[in-house]
């Protein structure tokens, strides 16, 4: 399958990172942890397919696919190596991207991402991906708002709460449905001891599907890793903690 063109945002200086979004997000995630790494770095935010100003391209889709965007971007900006910090879905395009292209990579961020699942934290997945294929996108929108959001935020941060999930509604079904599968059968814990960069493994303290049990066993199996859990968190860090986010991945890159 041809790699597309995606819609990406340039800002700062420096070498190069690139950030990879999740499920139904837009590179504008990115913007508020970028604020604190552009002094330093170059900072490069995209679209992945069918997402925001990028095109959809043909379905199916697979991992491949998205590391092979992933790839064509950086020949587009001619950026000889990267860091590449990904959240969720984007959490496991970044490694997978370092396992295909080892030459490209400086180190790779995962942030609030799954390996190492059992049959139970799979089948929570499928069934949510079942679920959203047989009554469709909106009526599981609570069901995300939950494993996505704390209590607090939800009761002080509603706008942002919302804005997220008009996102989401926003996103074309079909390519909602494809990269959520993906993001489910994805499996990496055959592979990450091939990842020989430094790698920042990071994710929320209540992260139900990417909780720290799974983040230390991805911490443990990475050659050179960092492990950093964020007390009270659930997944969407990037929303409720962007300058907490945004210090780790500096200081941690700032140290290689």
């Amino acid at each position: 399958m041809a790699s597309i063109n995606s819609s990406y945002s340039i800002s700062g200086s420096g070498p190069a990172i690139i950030f990879v979004h999740g499920i139904g997000a837009r590179k504008t995630a990115w913007d508020k942890v970028a604020l604190h790494l552009k002094d330093h770095f170059t900072c490069i935010s995209y679209d992945l397919r069918g997402h925001g100003g990028s095109p959809k391209g043909e379905l199916p889709y697979s991992l491949d696919v998205l590391v092979e965007d992933l790839e064509a971007l950086r020949l587009t900006l001619n950026f000889q190596k990267i860091h590449i910090v990904g959240h969720s879905l984007g959490g496991m395009i970044g490694p997978k991207y370092a396992k295909s292209f080892p030459d490209n990579v400086l180190s790779v961020s995962l942030l609030s991402t799954a390996a190492f699942r059992t049959k139970e934290d799979q089948s929570k997945v499928i069934a949510i991906v079942d679920s959203m294929n047989r009554k469709g996108i909106e009526p599981i929108l609570n069901t995300l708002t939950d494993r996505w959001f704390t209590d607090q935020f939800i009761e002080e941060s509603y706008d942002s709460v919302e804005f997220r999930l008009q996102q989401v509604l926003e996103t074309d079904p079909e390519v909602f449905l494809e990269v959520f599968r993906i993001y489910a059968e994805t499996e990496m814990s055959p592979w990450l001891n091939q990842i020989k960069q430094p790698c920042l493994v990071l994710t929320g303290e209540n992260d139900g599907g990417c909780n720290p049990r799974l983040n230390k066993l991805i911490a443990e199996s990475l050659t050179h890793s960092e492990l950093c859990i964020l007390d009270k968190f659930k997944h969407s860090i990037l929303i409720e903690a962007p300058d907490l986010v945004g210090r780790r991945v500096r200081d941690f890159l700032l140290n290689q």
